[in-house]
């Protein structure tokens, strides 16, 4: 049987849950309490928007209750875990408030995750199940998720969406159906969670390995959505596009699909940010607000230079995270695609920092904005844990009323990530404004930020290390024009033999890695650089890319 979820959690102090519930950020309600409360208000208002699939808020929230009776019907209870690696499609909307409603805990995969990752969250989590696409881009991931139960301990579910649903599988698209008079009888039996149950795990971009569970609770994440939404200027006739993955917390809630539901707005989903596709339904839904990352922000204005005719009109907001945008970049977004730029600077750990909309060219284009809430924390420290003077770099450290206080079952991580008294460490160099607005200046962490997907060096490195070729290897950014970085591998192989990128690429796709991880760029060297204490030096190693690229550039 599977441990409860509350055992592994680190709960907010009491003194501090009593004042951020005092002040209203907590409202003591589950997140599917409150979105059924919006439908009920507005029930004929158009909710979702997936291609021909149109729902309103009233068929949502029907849909959503009778998905929740069906897997509660199917043995699952409150507090199971269950994977959900699902694309931007209606199945994942409707699934996701399914849960929220049941109290079943989604955690939020990735559609690049492989069998590496993917049977680390299972185990982490003691999963009870996967939902998962038929396929995608020719791979299985409907035979993954079967293989990744074999192990289960208890009854295991695949949850598929598409038109090829293998025998032992449960068709989520049936699942997710109208109700009928059997899944209410259900449904009206099942109690709901309590607003401070965890009611999502996000995923960590972290430094040491596979990612962490960030456990999230119905109360301090439905004022993220919120709060989010009320800065981003989301309401009842905002029509938001989600093109990134839907698992990853910006477009999932800052505000993304939670908190333009919350406001009574419409959430129109697309399964990727092509530009040509993006425009096309930008210009056909009215689209009003949306969220990319740096590098499909480049794309987009690459796009837009050469299609001026696309009616883009209706885009007010776009909202750039993930990575840091360049200044130049930002300063394009107004001009050619006629919207009003929004810089989100934030973690699925907590803490976000908005631009405002109401904010100047300089702070808008040259900051990453300032936080979210009035009891967010920031310093910015040394090596030491001293505060920075004014206006000077350091090392990002927060709490506030939506930044849990540790990882879900990770006592050792905790230790280094959170101090004793509650502070989290992001590992993001800033610096502030003298207007109080932020600006990054890098990153303390080893991790590579590959258009807004976060890399572990060390977990490239281990597997890497499976070539016996290999004597010592070091992973670091290299600068990227698109991407921001990408993966570089530094090998010092054993005398007298060799190693090729296209061996470490495939050892790593082997071992079920995904594709995202995958170095692009191999340097043999006969000695990795050292720092004075002997320890590999990253920081020689990204100076020296830079150098070397500098080198092949025409």
């Amino acid at each position: 049987m599977a441990t409860p979820v509350s055992e592994g959690t680190v709960p907010w102090p009491a003194e501090y849950a009593d004042r951020y519930a005092r002040a209203g950020y907590w409202r003591g309600r589950p997140l599917g309490d409150l979105l059924r409360e919006v439908a009920e208000a507005g029930p004929d208002a158009v909710a979702l928007v997936d291609g021909d699939v149109r729902l309103t808020f009233a068929e949502l929230a029907e849909r959503s209750d009778a998905a929740a009776a069906r897997l509660l019907g199917q043995g699952l209870t409150r507090g199971d875990r269950i994977v959900v690696q699902l694309g931007s499609t209606w199945e994942f909307v409707v699934l996701t408030l399914a849960v929220l409603r049941a109290g079943i805990v989604p955690v939020m995969a990735l559609p690049a995750h492989r069998l590496n990752e993917l049977s680390y969250l299972v185990a982490h989590s003691e999963a009870a199940g996967i939902a998962v696409p038929d396929s995608l881009r020719g791979f299985d991931h409907q035979a993954l998720g079967h293989d990744l139960g074999a192990d289960a301990d208890g009854p295991w579910h695949v949850l598929v969406a598409g038109d090829h649903v293998d025998a032992g599988s449960v068709d989520l698209r049936a699942l997710c159906a109208r109700a009928d008079e059997a899944t209410h009888t259900v449904r009206l039996n099942a109690e709901p969670p309590s607003s401070r149950d965890v009611a999502v795990f996000l995923l960590s971009g972290g430094t040491t390995g596979l990612p962490k569970l960030i456990a999230r609770t119905h109360d301090d994440y439905a004022y993220n959505a919120r709060a989010s939404a009320e800065i981003a200027g989301v309401d009842a006739d905002t029509v938001y596009l989600v093109s990134l993955p839907a698992g990853h917390n910006f477009p999932l809630a800052c505000p993304g699909i939670l908190g333009t539901l919350l406001a009574g707005g419409r959430v129109v989903m697309l399964p990727s940010p092509e530009p040509g596709a993006a425009f096309a339904t930008i210009e056909a839904e009215r689209v009003t607000h949306t969220a990319v990352v740096p590098a499909v922000a480049g794309r987009w204005l690459e796009h837009r230079a050469g299609h001026p005719s696309s009616d883009l009109g209706s885009l007010r907001v776009l909202q750039v995270g993930g990575a840091r945008l360049a200044d130049e970049l930002a300063r394009r977004v107004r001009p050619v695609l006629g919207a009003q730029l929004q810089q989100v600077f934030g973690m699925a750990e907590g803490l976000l920092n908005f631009t405002r909309l109401d904010d100047g060219d300089d702070v808008v284009c040259g900051t990453q904005g300032r936080p979210l809430s009035p009891d967010d924390e920031v310093r910015l420290v040394d090596a030491s844990d001293a505060d920075v003077p004014a206006g000077e770099p350091g090392s990002l450290l927060t709490r506030g009323p939506y930044t849990p206080r540790g990882y879900y079952r990770a006592e050792d991580q905790n230790a280094l990530a959170f101090t004793t008294d509650g502070w989290y460490r992001s590992g993001d160099i800033c610096r502030w404004t003298a207007d109080g607005n932020l600006v990054v200046e890098g990153r303390d962490k080893d991790m590579i930020n590959r258009g807004g997907e976060k890399i572990s060096a060390e977990e490239v490195e281990n597997l890497a290390y499976q070539l016996s070729a290999i004597s010592q290897v070091a992973a670091v950014a290299m600068p990227d024009r698109d991407l921001g970085e990408r993966v570089c591998l530094y090998v010092v192989p054993h005398p007298g033999a060799t190693v090729t990128l296209e061996e470490v690429r495939s050892v790593m796709e082997s071992a079920g890695v995904a594709r995202f991880k995958l170095p692009e760029r191999l340097v043999v060297v006969s000695e990795l650089a050292t720092t004075n204490v002997g320890k590999v030096d990253k920081k020689a190693l990204r100076k020296d890319i830079v150098a070397r690229l500098g080198e092949a550039s025409p």
